[in-house]
């Protein structure tokens, strides 16, 4: 049987909105895409990145990543405002109402199902999308606020490492050892940090604490990407920078636009050098970028869209 988009979440025939979730096989396939499926792809991700807050900083190594791609300081955030659910969105192409994490104390068992899981009561990932259609790919997970990876499937991560105590440097250590291991392989690597909210929560967003947390991860930005440069594995690469939602005061979880605006930035090979995406943009469609960039064909239960303008 040929496996397309429409069969890659089939759900069971008559499921309803709180049955018992079946799990289904889920395979994707790849699709033709102009140029060339890309060699890596690697996500930064911060958490609690307000769009005024960037421009506020001092970050040298991502306004280069800006100038040198494709960036929207007008994405929103998938609601709440909250982390949990919008990095599941941004790995997994949808949103709350379709994965189901709803809030910053999802567990394996929660409220409201996903409309579709895996074998292990998953919904589909990226991770899952690109172990299961692109040949040989290694995949990476590193991050240091401990639920973020509770609704990804572990099985297809390659490499995780977790940072205790907003510990964020080893993590920038173990990336680089990874990409350059797997050089000779397509890669997928996720990079994310916790201490800007954390600075937030404490101090207040937009405090000199909040703006100096991320002038500290702007650092780490550029050692990477020096790195990249001196091992070769730079023009290949497609560097994405993320975040979640901003804050106002010191929390977050409502809908002003300093809690629900977000800077959403990606570069590399076919992506437009100093482009401004204009069209709407969401959290939700990291995932189906990333796949774009693979050349594999997302899943029909995920909501997200690629932004078609950014490519050359």
């Amino acid at each position: 049987m040929t496996v397309s988009r429409r069969n890659f979440c089939k759900i069971a025939s008559g499921l309803a909105l709180g049955a018992m979730v079946a799990p289904v096989p889920l395979e994707a396939k790849r699709r033709k895409r102009r140029g060339r499926p890309a060699k890596r792809v690697l996500i930064i991700a911060f958490d609690g990145i307000r769009v005024d807050g960037l421009a506020q900083a001092e970050t040298p190594n991502i306004d280069a990543l800006i100038r040198s791609g494709a960036a929207s300081m007008s994405t929103r955030d998938v609601m709440p405002s909250v982390t949990l659910p919008n990095f599941t969105s941004h790995l997994t192409g949808a949103g709350p109402e379709v994965h189901g994490v709803t809030d910053n104390g999802w567990a394996t068992a929660h409220a409201l199902p996903a409309v579709v899981t895996d074998e292990d009561g998953y919904f589909p990932s990226v991770y899952q999308a690109l172990k299961t259609s692109v040949p040989n790919i290694k995949t990476a997970y590193y991050w240091n606020w401990k639920p973020l990876i509770g609704p990804i499937n572990p099985r297809y991560i390659d490499d995780a490492l977790f940072g205790e105590k907003d510990a964020f440097i080893p993590l920038y250590d173990r990336a680089m050892s990874f990409l350059s291991e797997n050089r000779d392989v397509p890669t997928f690597t996720f990079l994310y940090t916790v201490h800007t909210d954390h600075a937030g929560h404490k101090y207040k967003w937009m405090s000199p604490e909040y703006i100096a947390a991320i002038e500290a991860g702007d650092v780490q930005v550029g050692r990477l990407v020096a790195f990249l440069k001196e091992e070769g594995l730079y023009d290949d690469a497609h560097i994405f920078f993320i975040t979640d939602h901003g804050g106002i005061g010191n929390g977050h979880g409502g809908v002003s636009t300093e809690e629900m605006i977000v800077p959403w930035v990606v570069s590399g090979p076919g992506i437009k050098e100093g482009f401004t995406i204009s069209e709407p943009n969401n959290t939700v469609n990291t995932a189906a970028t990333v796949l774009r960039l693979f050349g594999v064909e997302q899943p029909l239960c995920w909501t997200g869209e690629v932004p078609e303008s950014i490519f050359l």
